[in-house]
C-alpha cells in the first residue's frame, strides 16, 4: 500500500524547498567580531585564523564601511594591547584615549548606524592573561567587577551601543548596570556572556590578541575557576537567569557547535534575545579541513550557521559572516 503522505513532494525542487524552509539566515543575524591593533596601514593576517585580520584604525574604517554595504550592521570589537601597557589592574582599559575607545569612535564616525558592541574583560590588558585581577594565585571577583564597571562606562561614553562582559565574574552585570545608570547612560545595552565555557576552542583567538594565560606561580594556569565546566548543563540556565535579573539585555552562549543543547535549553527557559559565539577554533578547524580538501568549505559553513540559528539563536557572532552573506541569496 502506498503511503497517504509523500513527504518527498516538499523536497522535490529548489523552489519548494526554499518556500517551506523552517529556518533561514539573513545578514541581520550576524555580529561581526573585529580585531583592532595599534599603528597605521596594518591589515595583518592571523596565522591560526586564515583570511582573518588584525586591523589598524584606518583599515577598521574601511572594513566597517564594506560590512555595512553588505548588509552587516553589527560589530563586536576586540583590541590587541602592546605588552608595555599591560598590568595586573587593567589601567589601560580605562584610558579615555585607549585603543578600544578610539576604535569605537572610528566605527561610529565611519558608519554612524553601525551597532557597536565592545568586549569587556581584562585579559587583553592583563600581564597575566586573565580576565580579572590576580592576587595570591586567585582571581579577585569583586575587585575585578569594579574595574569592569568603569571600563563599561568608558566604552559607553566613547559611543558603544552595547557592552559585552565576557569575564564570567559573579555579579558583574548588576555592577555594570548600576554604573551605567549612575552616569545616566540609560540607553547602553549589556550583552552578557552568560554561559561561557572553559573550552579548548579559544586558542586562535588568544593568538590574535596575544592574551593567553601566562604561566606563573602567582596566577592560575587556566580559566577554569571562572569559566564554566563543559560537563554542566543546568548551571547555564542558572547563570543566564541571574544575569537577566541583574540587567542583561541579551545573553550569549560560547562556544557554538558543541553547546547547541545549551542554546536550546536557554531558548526554552528565557525570553530575551539569545546570541551564540561561533568561536575561533570552530573557524580554524573548517579552514584547515577545507584547505586539505576534506570538506566543502561553503556547504559546511552554511550548515553550521543554520544549525546555530535552528537551535534558537537570534544573533550569531561569527568570523564567517562576511563570507556567508554573499551565499544567502
Amino acid at each position: 500500500m502506498y503511503p497517504l503522505r509523500r513527504n518527498r513532494i516538499l523536497r522535490s525542487n529548489p523552489s519548494i524547498r526554499k518556500m517551506v524552509r523552517e529556518t533561514t539566515l539573513q545578514a541581520e543575524d550576524f555580529l561581526v567580531p573585529l580585531f583592532v591593533t595599534e599603528g597605521n596601514g596594518i591589515r595583518e593576517e592571523i596565522p591560526s585564523m586564515p583570511s582573518y585580520y588584525r586591523l589598524s584604525l584606518d583599515h577598521l574604517e574601511k572594513e566597517v564601511k564594506e560590512l555595512w554595504n553588505m548588509g552587516l550592521c553589527s560589530v563586536l570589537l576586540f583590541v590587541k594591547i602592546p605588552d608595555n601597557l599591560k598590568d595586573n589592574t587593567g589601567a589601560e582599559a580605562l584610558n579615555t584615549h585607549g585603543l578600544m575607545q578610539r576604535a569605537i569612535k572610528t566605527v561610529k564616525n565611519a558608519c554612524p548606524d553601525m551597532l557597536v558592541m565592545t568586549d569587556v574583560a581584562l585579559d587583553p590588558y592583563s600581564s597575566f592573561g586573565h580576565d580579572g585581577i590576580v592576587a595570591n594565585g586567585q582571581i579577585l571577583n569583586d575587585a575585578t567587577n569594579a574595574v569592569l564597571a568603569e571600563m563599561s562606562v568608558s566604552h559607553a561614553l566613547a559611543g558603544a551601543d552595547f557592552v559585552a562582559p565576557s569575564d564570567m565574574m559573579d555579579g558583574r552585570i548588576k555592577i555594570i548596570r548600576e554604573a551605567l545608570e549612575d552616569e545616566e547612560l540609560t540607553s547602553t545595552g549589556i550583552m552578557s556572556y552568560a554561559a561561557k565555557y572553559a573550552s579548548g576552542f579559544y586558542g586562535p583567538f588568544r593568538d590574535a590578541l596575544e592574551s593567553a594565560p601566562v604561566a606563573s606561580k602567582n596566577a592560575p594556569k587556566d580559566k577554569q575557576t571562572y569559566q564554566m565546566d563543559p560537563g554542566n548543563r543546568l548551571e547555564a540556565i542558572k547563570e543566564a537567569e541571574m544575569d537577566i535579573d541583574e540587567g542583561a539585555d541579551i545573553i550569549m552562549v560560547k562556544p557554538g557547535l558543541c553547546y547547541l543543547d545549551i542554546v536550546r535549553d536557554l531558548r526554552e527557559a528565557v525570553d530575551v534575545p539569545l546570541a551564540v559565539y561561533q568561536v575561533s577554533g570552530e573557524y580554524a578547524m573548517l579552514k584547515a579541513a577545507a584547505e586539505k580538501g576534506w570538506l566543502d568549505h561553503d556547504a559546511v559553513m552554511l550548515e553550521q550557521l543554520i544549525s546555530i540559528k535552528r537551535a534558537g539563536a537570534n544573533i550569531i557572532a561569527s568570523y564567517f559572516a562576511k563570507e556567508a552573506v554573499p551565499l544567502l541569496g
